[in-house]
């Protein structure tokens, strides 16, 4: 049975705890929900949705492609990074099996808000959200 918008959330609150994506900065994921979303996800949506500018720079990418540094585990790791590692992996799991058409948007230029966005079973459009910093 396909899982409430409300399980998703609580699912992604906790996988996302204490996590944080490295950048040149730390940043923490927060979760978010849209209810009634438009029919069609575009960048101008997501500008709109998120109360960015129309002329946004939006960048689109794959969820694994985003999260390959995160997920990918190395022979250099330490304990704590492995640890991360881990924690991503579990993180991205739960993104793909309860979202459809996750995708990753990158809104703005060197303070850069990504929304990784996918539609729950119920139609409603839900993921999470953080800020990487690249100069």
């Amino acid at each position: 049975m396909p899982k409430t918008n409300l399980e998703i959330i609580d699912q992604l609150k906790k996988a996302t705890e204490g996590l944080l994506f490295i950048s040149e900065s730390e940043s923490a994921w927060e979760i978010f929900l849209w209810e009634s979303p438009p029919l069609s996800i575009t960048p101008d949506k997501i500008c709109q949705h998120t109360n960015h500018p129309q002329d946004t720079q939006v960048q689109v990418r794959e969820a694994d492609d985003f999260f390959k540094v995160a997920t990918t585990a190395e022979d250099w790791h330490g304990l704590e990074e492995k640890e991360s590692v881990a924690k991503y992996q579990t993180l991205v799991e739960i993104l793909k099996t309860n979202l459809s058409n996750l995708q990753v948007y990158r809104l703005g230029d060197i303070e850069i808000d990504v929304y990784i966005v996918g539609q729950t079973p119920s139609g409603d459009l839900a993921g999470i959200t953080t800020q990487v910093v690249e100069t």
